[in-house]
Formats: structure tokens, C-alpha cells, sequence
């Protein structure tokens, strides 16, 4: 089994390889060094993956770059990529996210500012969501401590009609129909930050998350809150008791089994370090009813890592293997789903996102 681990940071990509079932890695990188890598996707709907990494250069701008040979060489279009229509009178800041959709060669790609779009050609030319650039709500959306972008988009796995994507701010919004129409879908997230604190829209929704096999159940951290939906996102409910804090920025769904979720709390918006200081993962096995702190192998001393919200993720092994990033440089991993925690790489950049897979 060969597993990838794909490790974006401030500086550049890293990517991580085992061949004995997890407990040895060969990293190389930085690829695209100096540049800042928030998104990558590992696309295995081909015959060999394609690797997809959203990067900003500070003196270049935003772009995509796709490898098909593992990271060996990496290619660009010409042109730009991902490019605003001249009529909106927007550039593109930066690429959040990247997402497959329900249909072959399609990639769903979230940028800042808080734009959708969509791909046909496995991810090298793009063309704007316009419906929901359009969305009368727009106007109002603001931006996070990180910026005005939507970086959660969750194809229907079963419909592809069907898209949720996430912002901050803005919240949740949904379309049922290829993304000609879009509707909010918050109720029962709380904004505690506006006057009207449930309003329809506005949330600073951090992450949504759900497992292919119950599409309609979804999980979401807040800015201030953890919540389950059980109908698609049309209503919410907090399961944070349990948690010694409902602030963070990551939620993971294990790839296997529903209703298994993962966490990262920090201890609050203006105290970004785990509460108590310690440098653990929470667990829940009943759709967040419960939550079990998962510790054993990482570090015991005071600990102030933040996990970013794309830091966090499963590989789809039989046994999954769980991994996180910090802003400290670290990347930590388990090959038994939590239980236990190997060190994998430190002293790296800033750690932004995490991807994996095993094949």
C-alpha cells in the first residue's frame, strides 16, 4: 500500500510517501517554494492520481498547478487558470479550495473573494458559478480573520445537482439544481458577533464536513459552535457539550464509518492555542452525542499549535489513517485511527492543509 500525504504550507508544498503501512515516511519539497499552498486535492478518478495544489505567489498571484506524475513535474496553463469575468471587476486574492465533483473530470475550485468555480477538464481551466456570484446576498457577505472566501464545497456524491459549499463569512448555502439557484442553509448556527445573533445568513461557518454514505447528515465547526444537521443543512443542532471548547477551525469525517468525526478545539477566537494547553485530537463515535480525547504519542508539555481549518484529514486505507498540521510546523499522523500519534514531520512552514491517500 502506498499512501501520500500531501502537506501544504506558507512556503511552499511537501509531500510525504510510505510504503510500509505508515510508519516510515520520505518527504520532498518545498514544491513551488515561497509560495503559500491552501489548497490541494489528490484526484484518483483516473488511472493514475492527479495532483492538484492552488498557490499564491507574491510576486506571480494566484494559480493551479496539476502533476500527474506524483510531484515529479507539475504543469500550468498559459493563461490564467481561475480568473474573474472583466464585467465583475474582481481578481482573484486566492484559491481556499479544491473539490471533485459528482461527475468525472469535474473540479469544483472556492476562492477569495467568496466565489465558486466550476471545471470540466479535471482541473486545468475553470469558469465562475455566476448564479451565486450574482446572489443578492453577496453585498453583504464579509470577511473572516483569514479573509472573504468560501473554502468548504461538498458535491452530493450521489447528485450532481446537488452542492453545499461554506464561507466566511456568509455561512452555508446550497443549490439543488447545478448551481442555477442557491438558498442559505443556517438555522441553528448562532452569530453571536451581529445584533440579530440567528440571523439567514452571516454565520462565520469554519468547516463542513459529511460522510458519501448518509449525504444529509453533516457536521460543521463554527466561529463559537459544533453542530450536526441531519436534514442537508435545513436546520441545526449544537453537539459541542463534550468539548472543553466549541471554538476551531477543523472537522473530518472518517472515510469508512458514519457518524465518526474528528476535532481540533482551541480554547476560544481570541485565544488560539488547544485549551489547557494540550495537544490533542477529540473523537466522536455517535455523531458528536460524545466526544473521547485522543493524546497518546503527542506531545504531554504545554502545547500552543493551531490546526487550520484544510489542516486536518483521513486517508482512505482500511484502517484510516488520521493526520493534522500546526501553524507550529508540525505534522502529526496515526495509522489506527486516532489511538496512536507518530510525529512525521517538523519545523516546516506554517501548515495550511493536509491531504492523503492511500492506494
Amino acid at each position: 500500500m502506498t499512501v501520500l500525504l500531501a502537506i501544504g504550507t506558507g512556503k511552499g508544498l511537501f509531500l510525504a510517501f510510505s510504503e510500509d503501512d505508515r510508519r516510515s515516511w520520505e518527504i520532498s519539497g518545498p514544491h513551488f517554494p515561497m509560495t503559500a499552498v491552501y489548497s490541494v486535492m489528490i484526484d484518483r478518478r483516473r488511472g493514475a492520481p492527479r495532483l492538484l495544489a492552488g498557490v499564491t505567489s507574491s510576486h506571480f498571484g494566484p494559480s493551479v498547478m496539476t502533476s500527474d506524475d506524483l510531484g515529479v513535474s507539475w504543469e500550468e496553463p498559459d493563461a490564467a487558470p481561475i480568473a474573474f469575468p472583466a464585467d465583475t471587476g474582481t481578481t482573484l486574492e486566492r484559491v481556499w479550495q479544491l473539490a471533485p465533483g459528482t461527475e468525472p473530470n469535474v473540479v469544483y475550485a472556492g476562492t477569495q473573494p467568496s466565489a465558486l468555480f466550476r471545471s470540466a477538464d479535471g482541473g486545468v481551466t475553470y469558469e465562475l458559478v455566476r448564479p451565486l456570484w450574482d446572489h443578492p446576498h453577496r453585498p453583504q457577505w464579509g470577511a473572516g480573520f483569514g479573509g472573504q472566501a468560501i473554502h468548504t464545497i461538498l458535491p452530493h456524491p450521489h447528485d450532481a445537482n446537488s452542492i453545499l459549499v461554506a464561507m466566511s463569512t456568509g455561512g452555508v448555502y446550497r443549490t439543488a439544481d447545478g448551481g442555477e439557484s442557491w438558498e442559505p442553509g443556517n438555522k441553528g448556527i448562532k452569530a453571536y458577533f451581529l445584533p440579530d445573533p440567528w440571523p439567514e445568513f452571516g454565520q462565520c461557518v469554519h468547516k463542513v464536513s459529511r460522510h458519501p454514505s448518509r449525504p444529509e447528515q453533516l457536521f460543521a465547526q463554527n466561529h463559537h459552535g459544533v453542530y450536526r444537521s441531519e436534514d442537508g443543512g435545513s436546520s441545526w443542532e449544537s453537539i459541542a457539550e463534550g468539548l472543553p471548547s466549541d471554538f476551531g477551525f477543523a472537522m473530518v469525517n472518517h472515510p469508512h464509518r458514519p457518524g465518526v468525526i474528528y476535532a481540533y478545539p482551541l480554547e476560544a477566537d481570541g485565544k488560539r492555542w488547544p485549551p489547557g494547553y494540550r495537544c490533542q485530537v477529540f473523537r466522536s463515535e455517535d455523531a458528536g452525542a460524545t466526544w473521547q480525547p485522543l493524546h497518546e504519542g503527542l506531545p504531554s508539555d504545554d502545547h500552543y499549535g493551531t490546526v487550520l481549518r484544510d489542516a486536518m484529514c483521513c486517508d482512505d486505507a482500511p484502517v484510516a489513517g488520521v493526520y493534522f498540521g500546526t501553524r507550529n510546523g508540525e505534522v502529526y499522523g496515526s495509522r489506527d485511527e486516532g489511538g496512536h500519534w507518530q510525529l512525521i514531520a517538523s519545523h516546516l512552514p506554517d501548515v495550511v492543509c493536509v491531504r492523503a491517500a492511500a492506494w
